[in-house]
């Protein structure tokens, strides 16, 4: 295995190899971080990759495997002095846990407690490690987890599963004290996405862009800002116009446009996730293709300062950019919305109006009947019979 590291700085020939390599993934990785990819990660890592790539591995996975391996990387070379190994003794698994998930009062009376104050530094230096205190819980067991699947991938056996593990993770997690944050602290139910779309009414390629993603987002069942960033004009497909009242013959017809999702966290590899939009959406998004004259590749494209049209697209970072900035122009705070608002404001306001969970979450596709539930146990909880029955 190629353990040796080098800075980004100085980078050699077996570290331009690797970005060569990397270049493979353009697709799913992030190319901006392809470099500093490359002069973290090992040869044997990036043949993995390659690998879980090529059995069909949904790219958004395969982008958090990625991150997280060079995470792990990065953290074990400054924690332990060696390369990561596989597979990953327990104690390696217990320091893991007890540098991310410590108690921040005691960290007060013992500098040593918790991650070592190199350690930390060196994660720093390397864009790697961005949070003050404690990690979040569920960001420690994403990393364990996709410690365990790569491990299980190279045809190994792991510790993730021993009983020393799960306690320490338990204990530290409650040691931590760390209460969990939502993605969004508000839902872009449909009240606040007229205001959004409100600030999108001029003919600027820049608004009427916004507006399509706005709508795609919400009316496509919330859409994740990697699905939206991701979405493709060949995903795309043209259905009959449907009534807009169904039950009435004389009601006005309405665009209909088909969505491939491919693989998603609710589908597996040969499975072909599909989902309907109709009416606004669909005419926000067919105007914004012909305006920008995109007939293939990336439906939602960069727009330079002059107004022309990138070929590269949108990043989700960038989506999630635009709804803050959209927040803003509406009066709205920023900091209480992200695109993630989207997704749970569509079930949210699902609920307001009565349709049923299982409707909605084949439209979201929720892997988790219970996550989505919860969106529908929040709305107008005071105005219920449940809370009232001996009031």
């Amino acid at each position: 295995m190629a353990g040796h590291r080098t800075p980004p700085d100085r980078p050699t020939d077996a570290v331009l190899c690797r970005a060569e390599e990397l270049d493979a993934l353009d697709a799913i990785l992030p190319f901006d971080r392809r470099d500093q990819l490359a002069a973290i990660l090992t040869d044997d890592d990036v043949a993995t990759l390659k690998h879980l790539a090529k059995e069909g591995m949904g790219a958004n996975t395969l982008r958090a495997l990625a991150s997280d391996l060079a995470y792990l990387e990065a953290w074990c070379a400054l924690a332990t002095g060696t390369p990561l190994p596989w597979p990953a003794p327990e104690a390696l698994l217990l320091k893991f846990v007890a540098h991310h998930l410590w108690d921040s009062g005691r960290r007060e009376d013992d500098p040593a407690h918790g991650m070592p104050a190199e350690v930390e530094m060196g994660l720093r230096s390397q864009g790697l490690l961005r949070v003050a205190g404690p990690h979040a819980p569920a960001t420690v067991r994403r990393r364990l987890t996709s410690w365990s699947i790569l491990t299980r991938w190279r045809g190994l056996a792991g510790a993730f599963s021993t009983p020393s593990l799960k306690s320490a993770l338990r204990l530290a997690v409650r040691a931590s004290g760390r209460p969990r944050q939502r993605k969004s602290t508000s839902a872009v139910t449909a009240d606040v996405l007229a205001q959004l779309l409100s600030t999108c009414t001029g003919d600027r390629l820049v608004d009427i862009r916004d507006r399509a993603i706005l709508l795609t987002a919400f009316a496509s069942g919330g859409r994740r800002r990697s699905e939206v960033a991701n979405l493709r004009v060949e995903d795309l497909i043209e259905e009959e116009a449907v009534r807009a009242e169904p039950d009435d013959p004389a009601s006005p017809p309405l665009p209909c446009l088909a969505i491939r999702l491919g693989r998603t966290k609710m589908t597996g590899p040969d499975d072909d996730a599909r989902l309907l939009m109709i009416g606004r959406p669909v005419e926000a998004l067919k105007r914004w293709l012909h305006e920008a004259r995109i007939d293939s590749g990336a439906v939602f494209r960069r727009i330079d300062q002059w107004g022309n049209v990138d070929r590269r697209p949108l990043t989700p970072q960038s989506i999630n950019l635009i709804l803050k900035s959209r927040c803003a122009k509406a009066g709205l705070d920023p900091q209480k919305f992200s695109a993630h608002g989207l997704r749970s404001g569509y079930l949210t306001e699902a609920a307001n109006r009565g349709i049923p969970l299982p409707e909605a979450v084949q439209q979201s596709q929720h892997r988790s009947l219970t996550q989505a539930a919860a969106y529908y146990n929040n709305p107008d909880r005071k105005r219920r019979r449940a809370a009232r029955l001996i009031a």
